[in-house]
């Protein structure tokens, strides 16, 4: 079933346009339409797509006007919840905030640990830091508060929490998210060898992979 509002679309600058959508999920449905219609030959050019939280951005149009005019006529469906490349992420659950996090979930930090990653995840849009997604999935219920008191620096590989997101620290910086665990290996989130430079790419999906002490999965 498709939603029928229509899209408000925005000039941004000469060769820009700026559509802000009512939420996370019609925001990634737009998204995936308009790389379904460029792979098809049947989107105008445009030299950049960039989804945010609520936005996406198109850049580097030919003709801005003409395009607003076609997107607000668009009906976009919901995407599949199986459509997607899956990226499979290594986790120990061993992070300094896994207990605060499970006591606000009202279950012990193991049975956290294992809910965390019973979910599949999506990368809604990626920022902050090179690498760095932003990956929808958590139910309502489960959604935390960054912490009150940021961290100075949060190690490179860090597996975090914050409101309705779930990401990976790819490098050291500081940060203010829960911390739940830890990606024994964060190199391959960012690898400026590769074709695609990140490893979460908006649209891609993610499942977390419970690792034991001894390093297989749980």
């Amino acid at each position: 079933m498709t939603d029928s509002r229509p899209l408000d679309v925005r000039p941004a600058g000469r060769h820009a346009l700026l559509v802000e959508l009512p939420d996370a999920e019609r925001t990634g449905a737009f998204h995936a339409e308009l790389l379904r219609r460029r792979a098809a030959g049947t989107l105008p050019p445009v030299e950049e797509i960039v989804p945010g939280a609520r936005t996406v951005l198109l850049d580097g149009v030919g003709d801005p006007e003409a395009l607003a005019r076609r997107l607000t006529e668009w009906d976009v469906p919901p995407r599949a919840a199986d459509d997607g490349d899956v990226v499979e992420i290594p986790v120990r659950y061993d992070g300094p905030d896994l207990a605060e996090v499970a006591a606000l979930w009202g279950v012990t930090p193991e049975e956290a640990a294992a809910r965390h990653a019973s979910y599949t995840y999506r990368v809604a849009f990626c920022g902050f830091a090179p690498g760095f997604g932003y990956l929808t999935g958590l139910p309502g219920e489960l959604h935390v508060p960054r912490r009150a008191t940021p961290r100075t620096r949060v190690p490179a590989g860090a597996v975090a929490l914050a409101g309705p997101y779930s990401a990976v620290y790819p490098r050291s910086t500081p940060g203010g998210w829960q911390l739940i665990g830890t990606m024994p290996d964060p190199a391959p989130l960012w690898d400026l060898a590769r074709e695609e430079a990140a490893l979460l790419t908006p649209g891609r999906r993610v499942r977390f992979v419970e690792q034991t002490p001894a390093g297989g999965a749980a």
